[in-house]
């Protein structure tokens, strides 16, 4: 039996979250490959205060395994197949025709990797016994992998590509993925089902075949890859990311993800997106905002004014008598939807700029432009 992971990093089981993160760190840093070097006992205790450390700091984890303990390893910590386990327990305290005494030990990795791994859905059989949809299941999807990549404003906007090097386990060059090498046959423990029934009574239940791994055939594994049909590979990708993402939008690459086990359809590959912030224009929503200067006669006047945009300049009228503050909306000059249902706008807020106080011209002018004003501009501001 696996050493209990509160006894690991000795605490209480009722220990708080920093009692918890304060003991890691200690046992860490003791710990730490690269304090001893060359020294596999101290690494495989780094190993274990690890493994405890990332069960124990996360809620979730930590609550299934108080109620489990290592059995909540074996089920990956998964709430659903939680369920299926309380209620497995449920019927044995009940004597509801259970295979199992209370003392016995049941392999859960095997039980609940049958029971929810395969994709014909197989598992537990609840009745006589009958051998229906008792299929093979030793081919499995592979993982999905999620990569990172940050992109300016502008890509955002736009839309662009990005070259990545990602590493993923990939098929094996060996056998093809198959996961096996040499001559084919069926496997006489459970002629080729890929799956015994183990039990009786009431409750029966079809595991895994131990002889083939589930396959249901017996063959020599690849020795590259261990019967897996898996091998670590890095590959290059090009990446179109199209317009209008922002942070935590995700692109979908089907079928780039890891390679399917013993020759199982492969996952998805993920790019999930970061937009790094612009120096000068904000996005809301699919809305974009910039601050556009204009000089004193500009906004006095009026003019016209090119304005940058990420899509090309454009030309401003500024109305005559505009002050700091106003907004003017460029309609069609903001993000695109990813859902495809048009754009966003562009607002712009005039920022009338004063000339420099030390030129002599300005000094001049401004006081001549001082006995302008018919009326204090501050006459209406009261508290």
């Amino acid at each position: 039996m696996a050493e209990d992971f509160y006894q690991i990093l000795g605490v209480p089981r009722g220990a708080a979250d920093a009692e918890i993160k304060k003991a890691y760190r200690k046992l860490a840093r003791k710990y730490h490959p690269d304090v001893n070097p060359n020294n596999k006992s101290a690494e495989e205790k780094f190993k274990q205060i690890s493994a405890a450390f990332e069960v124990l700091s996360d809620p979730k984890k930590r609550k299934l395994y108080d109620e489990f303990g290592e059995d909540a390893q074996k089920i990956g910590f998964d709430e659903k197949k939680a369920e299926t386990l309380r209620a497995y327990r449920a019927a044995g305290r009940s004597g509801a025709g259970m295979p199992f005494g209370e003392g016995q030990q049941v392999d859960l990795g095997d039980l609940f990797g049958d029971l929810f791994g395969r994709g014909d859905g197989g598992g537990f059989d609840f009745g006589l016994g009958a051998d229906e949809g008792m299929g093979a299941s030793g081919p499995m999807r592979g993982e999905d992998i999620t990569a990172r990549v940050q992109l300016s404003l502008n890509e955002a906007v736009t839309g662009t590509e990005r070259v990545l090097s990602v590493t993923r386990p990939g098929r094996c060059p060996t056998c093809n993925g198959a996961g096996v090498r040499g001559p084919v046959t069926t496997c006489p423990t459970c002629n080729g089902t890929g799956r015994v029934r183990r039990g009786g009574g009431r409750l029966s239940f079809a595991v895994t075949c131990p002889t083939c791994q589930g396959t249901g055939k017996a063959a020599k594994p690849c020795e590259t890859c261990g019967g897996t049909g898996r091998v670590e590979e890095t590959v290059r990708l090009t990446v179109k990311i199209p317009p209008g993402v922002q942070t935590g939008s995700k692109v979908r690459l089907a079928g780039q993800g890891a390679a399917g086990i013993r020759g199982g359809p492969p996952g998805d590959l993920y790019i999930e997106t970061e937009v790094l912030p612009h120096p000068l224009v904000r996005r809301e929503g699919n809305d974009l905002m910039l601050d556009l200067p204009v000089t004193v006669p500009e906004a006095m006047f009026g003019s016209e004014v090119r304005v940058p945009t990420f899509s090309g300049d454009v030309t401003v009228k500024i109305p005559p008598g505009s002050q700091t503050g106003r907004k003017m909306r460029l309609k069609g000059r903001g993000v695109p939807s990813l859902k495809g249902n048009g754009k966003g706008d562009l607002y712009l807020t005039l920022q009338v700029m004063v000339p420099d106080s030390s030129n002599p011209d300005a000094r001049a002018g401004a006081e001549k432009m001082q006995r302008a004003y018919a009326r204090d501009v501050r006459s209406e501001v009261r508290l």
